[in-house]
């Protein structure tokens, strides 16, 4: 009931996505949540610079694929997460340049990292991708898909 209701809120959000937080506030010491992506979200290429905020991730429902990338924006590592399949869950390391875009609609993944949440700062933004908010972002995030294709 949690990850359709999530979905269906993702679906209608103009970010394409929704999280659900099971810590209490954002300054918690410990960021555990539920997010519902849907394939035409785009997450921008980012890293956390913090040594305590290495991310767990686990696909619950759907599909997504992880990009890990080096500074200049090449493609060092492509991941699918799948339901049912033998990789459902990836550990990236603080400093790596990651993002990740759903492959089915209806994808929910469990996200862990330290807290407290600090939203991102330009250094974390790699230079090669574009905001989220750009022009260009929708010409990225197809370019994304197409390595999933």
């Amino acid at each position: 009931m949690l990850l359709a209701r999530l979905s269906d809120e993702a679906r209608a959000s103009p970010r394409r996505r929704r999280n659900f937080n099971f810590h209490p506030r954002d300054d918690y010491p410990s960021n555990r949540l539920l997010n519902a992506i849907e394939p035409d979200s785009y997450v921008p290429p980012h890293r956390h610079l913090d040594p305590t905020k290495d991310e767990t991730l686990f696909v619950l429902r759907g599909a997504v694929g992880v990009l890990l990338f080096d500074v200049e924006g090449g493609v060092l590592e492509r991941r699918v997460l799948r339901v049912g399949a033998d990789a459902l869950g990836i550990d990236i390391a603080h400093g790596t340049i990651h993002s990740l875009i759903a492959l089915e609609s209806g994808t929910v993944v469990f996200e862990a990292k330290a807290g407290p949440f600090i939203a991102r700062t330009a250094a974390e933004l790699p230079g090669f991708a574009p905001d989220e908010h750009s022009p260009e972002a929708a010409g990225y995030l197809a370019w994304m898909r197409s390595l999933f294709a």
